[in-house]
């Protein structure tokens, strides 16, 4: 095992955390990594990507002593993954709420879905801009 080089970590709240974390394994894919509970409520769980990077998300707590009080649902990011129209299916039968069905858009194909907690996931074969080396 390695640890990741430094990078982005998108974070999210959820009312339910635990049924998120598996929501996002079983429709989308990603992998449990660490997770962290005490009794039902998740303190931290960190999910990697299916093609790298990852997620953090953690329960939602009393504003009143959370440092990340972040509102569930409030969460949206595009993940890269090589075949849209497999994960539409996985998706879709694992419970996502479909948006946008998978499509050809300006920047190689897509597809949209809202998972339980009303986050908003897009999903593409879009890799980035090339990054300049200086």
């Amino acid at each position: 095992m390695t640890t990741p080089a430094p990078q982005v970590w998108p974070t999210l709240r959820a009312v339910d955390a635990l049924a998120l974390i598996r929501f996002l394994v079983d429709a989308f894919g990603f992998r449990e990594v660490a997770v962290f509970t005490d009794g039902d409520v998740v303190l931290h769980a960190q999910l990697a990507g299916p093609t790298g990077g990852g997620v953090m998300l953690g329960s939602a707590r009393p504003s009143d002593g959370d440092r990340w009080p972040l509102r569930p649902g409030t969460f949206g990011a595009y993940v890269v993954c090589d075949d849209p129209d497999a994960l539409w299916a996985r998706a879709l039968a694992a419970g996502a709420t479909g948006l946008d069905e998978p499509a050809e858009s300006g920047h190689g194909r897509e597809c949209r879905f809202q998972d339980p907690e009303g986050n908003h996931w897009s999903f593409g074969t879009y890799r980035g801009e090339p990054v300049p080396t200086d």
